[in-house]
């Protein structure tokens, strides 16, 4: 195979990168080339697994208790966000495993983790500024770990920044019903 590109730029691959790629096919995806960074990478990932799990557990809680005037709206918004919590929670999992690493889904250790908090609050008003703090705090999480990770991980680089532009999403729709 040919690695070689011609074009003016004299771009060339690693002929040693390339050769180690044939080796420890059972590693899959991940080459030598994740080495140094791949257990890191699979630390920030479980924290934002951590992360992700308690939202799920806020967000839930806040569908079921919420009441007044405005709650059948804002409840159901809860709920969708609980819900894409959930798939962003799914998605991190799925991507430790591809680094070959264990999803840590432990209860004992979820609040430690996390970078969000839990709240148990009952008033409408409370819930909607608990959840967008935890939004916030989700967004500047996400925008360090991506800064992070730089070009050691594209992949999850690519992962995080969509998880991003879903928690932005969801700080956004929180602000407009703190504003209401």
């Amino acid at each position: 195979m040919n690695t070689k590109n011609n074009s003016s730029a004299a771009l060339t691959l690693d002929e040693a990168g390339l050769s180690a790629a044939r080796k420890s096919l059972s590693d899959g995806a991940i080459t030598p080339a994740y080495g140094p960074h791949r257990d890191a990478i699979v630390k920030l990932l479980n924290d934002a697994l951590a992360t992700e799990l308690v939202c799920v557990l806020r967000y839930k809680r806040h569908y079921f208790m919420a009441s007044g005037v405005s709650s059948p709206r804002i409840a159901e918004e809860f709920l969708v966000h609980a819900n894409e919590e959930s798939a962003h929670a799914d998605r991190i999992a799925r991507r430790i495993v591809q680094l070959g690493g264990e999803p840590d889904f432990s209860p004992d250790t979820l609040l430690q983790r996390s970078h969000a908090d839990y709240d148990a609050s009952n008033d409408l008003q409370t819930m909607v500024r608990v959840n967008l703090i935890a939004e916030r705090i989700a967004v500047e999480a996400y925008r360090q770990m991506i800064a992070l990770i730089g070009d050691k991980d594209p992949t999850t680089r690519r992962l995080l920044e969509d998880v991003l532009a879903d928690e932005e999403e969801h700080a956004d729709e929180l602000k407009d019903w703190l504003e209401k």
